[in-house]
């Protein structure tokens, strides 16, 4: 798909913010954002980024919000910097194949004066551009997105706030938050708050004021916050705007005359206090608990930067103002009712007396009140009509609920709803049950139903429906207020084991709103709900927790309503409980994070599929496609993508269980040899059992899934169009049940004689992700093949998110020299090279065993933390499938087992000979976190690894039953070329 239809696509989801944009006069009117189409969906969906900044701009009396046009390329933002006038450009660094810092280059060539801001998405190109001097000098700002779209609005006031500085402390004695902070994490993570907390205490002294003159100007006179990164720009502000500024918070290290001056808050600080007129209030920051003493000489606030509350305890110095009023109904007799919102005045309006329609109408209210609130659409509509420009009250109030109700409709249309009374849980619609953001995967699935929606995508395929499964998202403040109110913020979770944590979640309460949405949820969704996990952090480029946090599924079929509730009610709180458990506490501290900055939205789903034996519910095929294969045969390329399905429910796939793959742009194409097609042929299905009633979820997130053989799948009739027969007497593969024989699920119907157009459809939504993430994605889906009448088969999309591929050019040469190579092979994933890696941890052919897996395991969970205690990464070797939740293709480690693993190597033996599994969540966090991850297949006539030479070289560290530990000599060379599947491992010095 070209990137200009797709932006028309983009701009038509965008429908009716345009004329907001139209009443802006000053401060930033216009930005130009150079990101990926995703990353621009991320800004203005999560968080709902133009209700905050509009909301922001309406509270503060303010005339417009700025107006932001994404373009997903440098050369295209160049074009529209050319023929448009812009007052600040955001960019990200993965911008197409001009680079951020050329783009950079050419804006502060030719537009000097434009602000400039450059948005990182990971802590890594944080440290990359903090240690090159003369690319940070190229930027205004430089911010760290940390997953929540209120740092949008943090980039855009603290750009405004600078810029109207000396104006508004001079003309309104404004006053002035500094804030002296040079790390670009930390004042990326507590502007937002501050902000926040900012419109939060305004709101309160608001309602206190009872002069209309004192509430404007408390409005107008918002705090600024400036952020000053040394110590020579903080004392130069400081000096400027002594009298203004209201509070300081610094940190203690930062530089100072050009280099790092570890006392540099502490002189800042000492200046200040000597400055006798004026007594402030002051926090000093540090991650040293040593810095405690020393601050407090100065009788300052000292706050430790890995404290968990620290944006809290940042919080309660912050003071703001700023608020707007409900629509207050009433008559000349007097107040009526009141209408806090848009859909809430819509609801009202169907009731309310004609005296008290016709006193708001005569007067202009209902357009007055609309206009202030942003409703323009509205508003424009019905300011020009008059009360005798209708036949009667009634006809007037049927015209104000008509024009609200079509422009609603058209405004919610592919977008995450608000929750309202009035709420309808369809496909192809999401209603937040809490505000806050809506996680990685809540962002993923809103963004491309938004596409899907605004595309009209589903009437590009004929004969079946393609949706997005009715779907509820409880927003992170939820979770938020959650681990508040049950003071879960106080406990110790390293001494807790999963099931004390598991107590402690299940003892809390969930607020009085959410239980009340979520007896509406129950009470709407009569079929199975699907409760998942998606954390902020969840889902991501580099760091897709997937697998991590848990997922139940309900059979919500109890018969009483009170039950199935507590059902809901337990699993959401299981969900939440699962960022605390160890698999979790483990991942999160390997990517250097803290458990604190993650946060947990909840994704309810209705789960696709149907009925069978009045027991089992399941979908007839769930499934994962790549848009780019890692593994390619034959003739086919990386580019081509690979799709793996099994009949059921899609545990088979995630968790690694053998599925059928094929590549989507040629679905007849058989990527397996027939024999291996027989021999790894799916054996059994997940179904949901709807039987199960007295079940406990804190047993596993499996409890009410059953595991089915196939052939008891044949009085279901559900196999019908997916399954073929092995003829043996003939020794032929036929499609379909009608012979008997062992079933091969092979899908011929589906993929050679498209009784359905799975790969048509996969295919084209595969393009479209790709053009809008700007880089390859993958999908999860699931297909209900419905033979009622007048129903049609559909599509389900479930989950999308971004797929890490590696673009560094790494070269392996033509011809390899095998007396100094270990490895070599044509099945590589993953991209780059290094060559820091001593530690070899690996399991011969001969000392496995696939009975004995689980042991293995064992060993090597045993030998990983001995790793991690040393600090060491290292080389694993063994033989079929990490990370297969069948014990019998591989070894089942989880990959946390295994997280001190640089490189992962796949070997096959005689009579064990494992296809690689792509799709399932252990493979995406391998590919994701950038490890090395190769296949040496045993049938192979270019793959190998000398065994003799490793068992000969260095020494024998340690030698279990089954693995063995090996410290070489020297270090060894790894390089992969994502592009060519090429990987090679040598034992030499690096170039």
């Amino acid at each position: 798909m070209e990137l200009e239809e797709l932006k028309k696509y983009y701009n038509k989801f965008k429908y009716g913010e345009e004329s907001f944009h139209k009443l802006m006069q000053n401060r930033i009117k216009k930005i130009l954002l150079v990101s990926s189409f995703y990353d621009a969906f991320t800004f203005e969906q999560d968080g709902r980024l133009s209700e905050k900044i509009f909301g922001e701009y309406r509270q503060l009396n303010l005339s417009l919000a700025p107006r932001v046009t994404s373009v997903p390329t440098a050369k295209m933002a160049l074009k529209e910097l050319e023929k448009d006038n812009y007052d600040l450009v955001v960019t990200m660094k993965h911008i197409g194949k001009m680079s951020f810092l050329d783009l950079a280059r050419q804006i502060k060539e030719n537009y000097k004066a434009l602000p400039l801001i450059l948005l990182l998405s990971s802590a890594s190109e944080a440290r990359q551009i903090k240690n090159n001097k003369k690319d940070v000098e190229l930027f205004d700002k430089i911010f760290l997105w940390n997953g929540d779209a209120k740092l949008f609005l943090a980039m855009i006031k603290s750009v405004e706030d600078r810029d109207n500085l000396a104006n508004d402390t001079r003309e309104g004695l404004v006053r002035v938050i500094l804030l002296v902070e040079d790390s670009v994490k930390y004042y990326s993570m507590i502007l937002p708050y501050l902000y926040e907390r900012i419109v939060e205490q305004t709101q309160i002294l608001i309602r206190e004021e009872v002069n209309d003159i004192n509430k404007r100007l408390r409005m107008r006179a918002r705090p600024k916050v400036i952020v000053a990164h040394s110590y020579e720009e903080a004392i130069s502000i400081y000096r400027d705007y002594s009298e203004y500024i209201s509070t300081v918070i610094s940190d203690i290290k930062f530089p100072h005359n050009e280099e790092m001056d570890e006392e540099a808050g502490l002189k800042l600080i000492s200046n200040i206090k000597s400055n006798d007129d004026f007594d402030i209030p002051i926090i000093l920051m540090s991650s040293e608990l040593d810095n405690k003493e020393l601050a407090e000489k100065f009788d300052v606030t000292f706050l430790h930067k890995f404290d968990p509350q620290l944006i809290n305890k940042i919080g309660k110095f912050i003071h703001d103002y700023l608020g707007f009023g409900e629509f207050i109904l009433k008559d000349e007799q007097g107040y009526y009712d009141t209408a806090h919102s848009l859909s809430e005045l819509r609801i009202k309006l169907q009731r309310i007396p004609d005296s008290v329609l016709k006193y708001h109408t005569v007067r202009n209210h209902f357009s007055s009140w609309l206009m202030a609130r942003g409703e323009i659409e509205i508003a424009r509509k019905i300011r020009p009509l008059r009360l005798q420009d209708f036949g009667s009250i009634s006809e007037s109030r049927e015209y104000l609920l008509n024009t609200i109700n079509n422009i609603l409709d058209q405004r919610e249309k592919g977008k995450v709803i608000k929750y309202h009374d009035y709420c309808s849980f369809e496909p192809n619609e999401i209603i937040q049950l809490r505000d806050g953001s809506l996680g990685g995967k809540g962002r993923g699935l809103a963004f491309l139903n938004a596409l899907l929606v605004s595309m009209d995508f589903g009437q590009e395929i004929e004969d079946c429906n393609i949706v997005t499964p009715p779907t509820a998202i409880i927003g992170t403040n939820e979770f938020d207020d959650f681990i508040e109110n049950n003071n879960l913020d106080e406990m110790d979770i390293e001494g807790l084991s999963d099931e004390q944590i598991n107590r402690y979640f299940l003892a809390g309460q969930l607020t009085d709103q959410l239980l009340e949405r979520l007896g509406v949820v129950v009470s709407q969704i009569d079929k199975p709900l699907a409760v998942r996990s998606s954390g902020l952090l969840e889902d991501s480029y580099s760091e897709p927790f997937a697998g991590i946090y848990r997922t139940y599924m309900l059979p919500n079929n109890d018969p009483q309503k009170s039950v199935r509730i507590q059902q809901l009610i337990t699993a959401v709180k299981l969900v939440f409980a699962s960022v605390y458990t160890e698999r979790a506490r483990m991942y999160i501290n390997n990517l250097n994070h803290r458990i604190s900055e993650e946060k947990m939205a909840v994704i309810i789903q209705e789960i696709t599929g149907s009925c069978f034996d009045e027991k089992y519910y399941y979908p007839h095929i769930s499934g994962v496609a790549q848009s780019y294969n890692f593994y390619p045969v034959s003739d086919l390329d990386h580019e081509d993508g690979v799709v793996s399905i099994a009949a059921g429910l899609g545990k088979s796939v995630v968790d690694g269980e053998n599925t059928y793959r094929f590549c989507p742009k040629y679905p007849d194409k058989n990527l397996l040899k027939r024999d291996s097609l027989i021999k790894d042929s799916q054996k059994f299905i997940f179904a949901l059992n709807l039987k199960k009633q007295n079940y406990s979820l804190v047993k596993g997130d499996d409890i009410t899934l059953d595991k089915i053989g196939l052939e008891k799948l044949r009085s279901h009739g559900s196999l019908k169009h997916l399954a073929s027969v092995l003829d043996m007497q003939n020794n032929r593969i036929r499609p379909g049940l009608r012979k008997d024989g062992p079933i091969v699920m092979n899908f011929d119907y589906i993929l050679k004689y498209n009784y359905f157009p799975l790969a048509e459809i996969v295919d084209k939504i595969m393009e479209l992700g790709e053009a809008a993430f700007g880089m390859p994605i993958e999908i999860e889906f699931a297909v209900d093949l419905q033979e009622k009448q007048d129903e049609e088969p559909t599509f389900y999309l479930l989950q999308i998110r971004p797929l890490a591929v590696g673009s560094r050019e790494v070269h392996i040469p033509d011809k390899i020299d095998e007396n100094n190579t270990l490895l070599y092979s044509e099945h590589c994933m993953g991209n780059g090279q290094f060559c820091d890696l001593e530690d070899v941890i690996f399991i011969t052919s001969e000392d496995f065993d696939k009975t004995e897996t689980m042991a293995i395991r064992n060993e090597v969970k045993e030998l990983n933390a001995k790793m991690r205690e040393k600090g060491n990464r290292y080389l694993l070797i063994g033989p079929g499938r990490w990370g297969s939740q069948d014990r019998f293709l591989g070894i089942p480690v989880q990959f946390n087992d295994i997280n001190m693993a640089k490189v992962i190597v796949e070997t096959g033996f005689e009579g064990f000979e494992i296809e690689p599994s792509q799709g399932t969540h252990f493979f995406h966090n391998v590919v994701s976190m950038e490890l090395g991850y190769i296949s040496v297949p045993h049938s192979s006539t270019t793959d190998y690894l000398h065994w003799d030479w490793l068992k000969k070289q260095g020494k024998v560290a340690e030698d279990r039953q089954y693995c063995k530990h090996v410290k070489l000599p020297g270090t060894m060379n790894v390089k992969m070329d994502g592009k060519s599947g090429r990987g090679i491992i040598t034992i030499e010095n690096c170039d």
